[in-house]
């Protein structure tokens, strides 16, 4: 008797090692890129963050990705190409915007997920419409995919700071998907343990049973 417990005890302990491998590979699938809308709402002298984020459906796939920005200001028809970001160095490729462009996106890697840049010493000609791109490759063992992102962002500058409605709704998505996704990671782990659990007593009853029959 003592020596079935013990043998239970320690199918339980192995069946913790499952548990948190998947835990694990659910976190990094899923857990490390959540799309949040930027801000639209610029100060006039001071410094803005144009967010950018566009996540892979496949979280696991090795991916490279590069990133650029257009610009179309307030009366302008067109887009005119001011930033690209390829190999983790930036490029500014309109001279409105020299020295006053930094990348503000995922760092020392080429898998870019988050392509936000930063606007330094906001100016009132800086009021308009920036167009986002995203261009991967996911690279699979036996092929690689291209795939392509755009997202446009109209960016209002003021005098003087106001939080718009847009600005608080945005955060509170963010917060809202932050604690969904850590739900979520709850009820995988407990989905994952009652299954090994469940699979682990099963394989214990059947040794069981082959020992009865045996004596």
């Amino acid at each position: 008797m003592q020596h079935l417990s013990s043998v239970r005890m320690s199918a339980l302990r192995l069946l913790w090692v499952p548990v948190l491998l998947c835990l694990t590979h659910a976190w990094l699938c899923h857990g490390a890129c959540v799309e949040v809308d930027s801000d639209t709402e610029a100060v006039m002298g001071l410094g803005f963050k144009l967010g950018c984020i566009s996540c892979k459906m496949r979280g696991e796939v090795p991916a490279s990705a590069t990133v650029d920005w257009w610009f179309m200001a307030k009366g302008e028809s067109e887009f005119t190409h001011i930033y690209s970001y390829a190999d983790m160095t930036g490029y500014i490729m309109d001279d409105r915007f020299d020295e006053r462009l930094a990348w503000n996106g995922s760092k020392k890697t080429d898998d870019v997920q988050d392509g936000s840049i930063y606007i330094l010493n906001v100016t009132f000609n800086d009021t308009g419409t920036y167009r986002c791109f995203f261009d991967r490759t996911l690279v699979f063992p036996n092929y690689e995919y291209r795939t392509n992102a755009t997202k446009f962002i109209s960016i209002n500058v003021v005098g003087k700071a106001t939080r718009g409605m847009a600005s608080i709704l945005s955060e509170i998505m963010m917060y809202v998907s932050i604690i969904g996704l850590q739900l979520w990671l709850v009820v995988e782990m407990v989905y994952c343990y009652r299954k090994i659990a469940a699979a682990g007593e099963e394989a214990l009853r059947e040794s069981e049973t082959k020992k009865s029959l045996k004596a």
